[in-house]
């Protein structure tokens, strides 16, 4: 991801209906796969928002990030104080069994070779540890904002799931979400594009986020209880090796 980018998510992330839906997500799957005290990872964990997320669940997880930017683990270090190394998803620096949990949103999307990334997942997570992974969805709405943000490709339902079990993973769930907002995200980024070198990451006006963010908590009420949506331009993967 380029700098200018990190430096964007920095400002918003804590305020944008986005990432507040997608630390939401990642926050409730976490809940049900680690125990408190656990020894928690965010692999690519960019500017640090979702490390305070987990942090506010107050279930006492022992929080470290990795990314692979040196400006993204300086300013995660800066606002969250966590442990943070530079380094690859590819070739994690943590020695074997060290972490219970594994969380990793919209970065194995970015990688060559996301099976290796997911061979150290397994390497890292003690036995029985769980992964809660995202990526972005659909090939075909891939776009200026991927390019922005160094994604290399987006995945279905049926390919998110090949590529966890063809690496040793047994996926317990799996669902599109970013669901209700999905016709505007075609809109915005098949018939009405921004031009190259921009992102979506973007502050909207107040009633607007307001707006998205009212729906990402239906959405949440809906994945909560046990449903999945058909759709999405979003995944939300819990995964055990």
């Amino acid at each position: 991801m380029l700098p200018e980018e990190h430096r964007k998510m920095a400002e918003v992330e804590d305020v944008m209906w986005y990432y507040r839906a997608l630390h939401r997500n990642v926050a409730a799957a976490l809940c049900g796969a680690a125990a408190p005290g656990a020894a928690v990872l965010d692999a690519g964990c960019g500017t640090g928002g979702l490390l305070r997320a987990l942090r506010k669940t107050e279930r006492g997880w022992r929080l470290a990030g990795l990314d692979l930017s040196p400006l993204a683990c300086e300013l995660t270090r800066e606002r969250t104080g966590a442990l943070v190394l530079e380094g690859s998803v590819e070739q994690m620096p943590f020695g074997a069994s060290s972490y219970s949990a594994i969380v990793s949103c919209d970065v194995l999307c970015q990688v060559p070779n996301p099976a290796r990334a997911l061979a150290e997942f397994r390497r890292v997570l003690k036995p029985g540890g769980t992964l809660v992974l995202t990526m972005p969805a659909f090939q075909w709405l891939y776009s200026y904002h991927d390019r922005q943000v160094g994604n290399l490709r987006r995945y279905t339902r049926g390919e998110l799931a090949d590529l966890l079990r063809g690496a040793g993973w047994r996926p317990l769930h799996l669902t599109y979400w970013n669901a209700l907002p999905f016709p505007l995200a075609v809109l915005r980024r098949k018939v009405f594009p921004a031009g190259e070198g921009e992102s979506d990451v973007r502050l909207y006006p107040a009633a607007v986020e307001g707006a998205f963010d009212a729906l990402m908590k239906l959405e949440r009420r809906w994945l909560a209880a046990g449903n999945v949506f058909p759709f999405g331009s979003s995944l939300l993967a819990v995964a055990r090796a």
